[in-house]
């Protein structure tokens, strides 16, 4: 029997194939240029003389060179206890959320679980209905976690979308691999952290990055449950700076006087940039773990 020679030939694509293509090139790029210009003005304005600002218009680079608002906004001591708490925040609630995540979707990955339907409509439920804000804080008021710094881990510790996706993982897994370990004396434990684990680190990876964004970005528990401003998030601080810039530029020792390379705008944009470059920094190390781990975790429902 002859074999047909498909190597290296070449796929012929119709005409009407190719301009899609070509339709979809564009649109992705106007599209990528459309959600990226506005964070890349915000940069350049921040570098730009007070001149250039006052001016306004197109920032495609920096127009009159100036870091003297990055310093003024590195002079304020809510930056720095802002950074503290949301790295703290961030790290601790990345590790127990993941954590807790992984320990909530493996039992309810298995058939025989006793009510395992039940505990995931459940979970289910949470995606469709809250509490809301007044039980919630009385929650906390009664654990009195009220202006402490657990109250912005704890009510974030564990999403139902989370639990979903992971749970889908976890079923993916062969059980012959579990059934094996169990012959060789494993327990669910032993099973969990030395099979179930490794096997999962892009669906972790990519949990863990959809925990620290969020953790990251929230600014809403501060104000809800913290009374002190030493003890806000970093997203408190610069909502507090960009909606009261003349007491944020007071408290970084920015008088009028003194400010002459430095005015309400660029102080915004220059705070606007140091609280989001950090989390952008963190997506390069995991981006090859976060399609492989939605798309893995998607497999099964």
């Amino acid at each position: 029997m002859k074999r047909s020679n498909v190597k290296g030939t070449a796929i012929r694509r119709s005409n009407g194939e190719k301009a899609f293509s070509v339709f979809n090139y564009i649109f992705f790029v106007l599209l990528s240029i459309i959600m990226v210009y506005p964070f890349w003005h915000v940069i350049m304005m921040s570098l730009s003389s007070v001149e250039a600002t006052a001016k306004g218009g197109v920032f495609l680079w920096p127009k009159g060179f100036n870091l003297d608002t990055y310093a003024k906004v590195f002079h304020d001591p809510s930056i720095w206890t802002g950074y503290a708490t949301t790295l703290g925040v961030t790290i601790l609630g990345t590790l127990f959320g993941t954590l807790f995540t992984a320990t909530t979707a493996y039992p309810l990955s298995k058939k025989d679980l006793p009510f395992a339907k039940a505990m995931l409509m459940l979970v289910l439920f949470t995606m469709l209905f809250s509490g809301g804000m007044i039980p919630g804080y009385l929650l906390m008021k009664n654990l009195r976690l009220i202006d402490n710094r657990w109250s912005l881990i704890l009510p974030g510790l564990i999403s139902a979308y989370n639990v979903i996706i992971m749970k889908s993982f976890f079923q993916s897994i062969p059980e012959s691999l579990e059934e094996s370990a169990m012959l060789d004396g494993a327990n669910e434990v032993t099973i969990f952290a030395r099979i179930v684990l490794p096997l999962s680190k892009a669906t972790v990876a990519t949990i863990a990055l959809f925990t620290a964004v969020g953790y990251w970005n929230d600014y809403f528990s501060s104000v809800l449950y913290i009374n002190s401003k030493e003890k806000w998030a970093l997203q408190a601080v610069l909502r507090y700076m960009l909606t009261n810039t003349n007491q944020a530029m007071q408290s970084a020792g920015v008088t009028v006087t003194a400010a002459t390379n430095v005015t309400a705008a660029t102080i915004k944009a220059a705070s606007v940039v140091v609280a989001t470059v950090p989390i952008l920094c963190v997506y390069p190390f995991v981006q090859k773990y976060f399609v492989k781990g939605v798309m893995i975790g998607g497999v099964k429902g």
